[in-house]
């Protein structure tokens, strides 16, 4: 495998907490192999999904097997403002899961906000604002149950990425990075108005992600070979396979991702959101380990059933729950 720096933090910190074992977390069931959990994205988009939400939660609430709720970005529509005042109506209903809430960051959440409808906001001090709103805690999840997890908050070279995220379940490696739509933030702001100096911010931003991102899909298949992980699920929220879309931005992780796949020979679930529409494929032809979905978002009544059997030679299987 490709030489990798092994961050001090390294292990033992992933062993302290990133099982999902700290004080608040719920105790681990030890007579059940089997764990499930309720992945979302997109949502909520606009007034009536923000309405709708409540029951939504409720509904996921009530399935007493889900252990844990991913939501993989874009906490708002793309034509909906950026305030603080909307991080934090939002973020209060995510904490009303029941459950460990954990979030990647999407594009309308920071990259997009850069447009007029959004407030004609400056990207990098609205992804401040998120990382505030999203992650008080740098190693704690959301959610009524908190637990645990490593992020790159104690990386000297990236403390910044409190966003990227890492824990396991019964021994599978789970791993948040920060890849978001709009061509991963290479996609010009404020349109053809963007002056030099803004170009040069978004590019140093676009510079340090990547390599924290790199780092961070280094890190998570170090930790999988190390501790005998049945399975790595990676979840983002660019949908880095759109056909025609410039990809640029998502060429390096993409690349990244394929080789370490390849390598750890076990399955691998790639999760992402962003285009809105359901799909579940093999993008990876040297790597056929590797299956993605990509959930089905805008929308407030459907999520993604995710259970997770480290004992069987798939460990993956899903279903689409719909309605309430």
């Amino acid at each position: 495998m490709r030489p990798r720096r092994l961050i001090a933090f390294g292990l033992a910190a992933l062993s302290l907490g990133a099982a999902g074992c700290g004080p608040e977390s719920p105790p681990l069931e030890r007579g059940r192999e089997t764990f499930t959990l309720a992945v979302i994205g997109d949502t909520p988009y606009g007034d009536e999904q923000v309405a709708a939400f409540p029951e939504f939660v409720d509904a996921v609430n009530r399935d007493r097997r889900v252990r844990r709720v991913i939501h993989l970005g874009d906490i708002k529509s793309g034509s909906s403002t950026c305030t603080d005042e909307r991080y934090r109506a939002v973020f209060a209903l995510y904490e009303t899961f029941d459950d460990p809430f954990l979030l990647t960051p999407g594009d309308n959440d920071w990259t997009d906000c850069h447009r007029a409808n959004n407030g004609a906001f400056d990207p990098l001090e609205r992804l401040a604002a998120l990382r505030e709103a999203a992650y008080p805690e740098p190693h704690r999840s959301l959610g009524g149950l908190r637990i645990r997890v490593r992020t790159q908050a104690d990386d000297p070279w990236h403390s910044a990425f409190v966003e990227n995220r890492l824990w396991r379940d019964r021994g599978v490696v789970f791993s948040l990075v920060h890849v978001v739509g709009s061509n991963n933030d290479l996609a010009p702001w404020f349109g053809g108005a963007e002056t030099p100096e803004q170009r040069a911010r978004r590019l140093e931003e676009f510079e340090q992600r990547q390599a924290a991102n790199l780092s961070w899909l280094d890190e998570s298949f170090e930790v999988a070979e190390r501790s005998g992980a049945p399975a790595v699920v990676v979840g983002m929220q660019a949908d880095t396979f759109v056909p025609g879309a410039p990809g640029e931005g998502f060429a390096a992780v993409v690349e990244r991702l394929a080789d370490h796949s390849s390598e750890f020979g076990k399955p691998v679930l790639l999760l992402q959101g962003d285009t809105h529409a359901y799909k579940s494929d093999r993008p990876f032809a040297g790597a056929p380990n590797v299956t993605r979905i990509v959930v089905e978002g805008e929308t407030a009544d459907e999520w993604l059933r995710l259970q997770v059997d480290p004992r069987s030679r798939a460990v993956f299987t899903w279903t689409r729950e719909r309605g309430f």
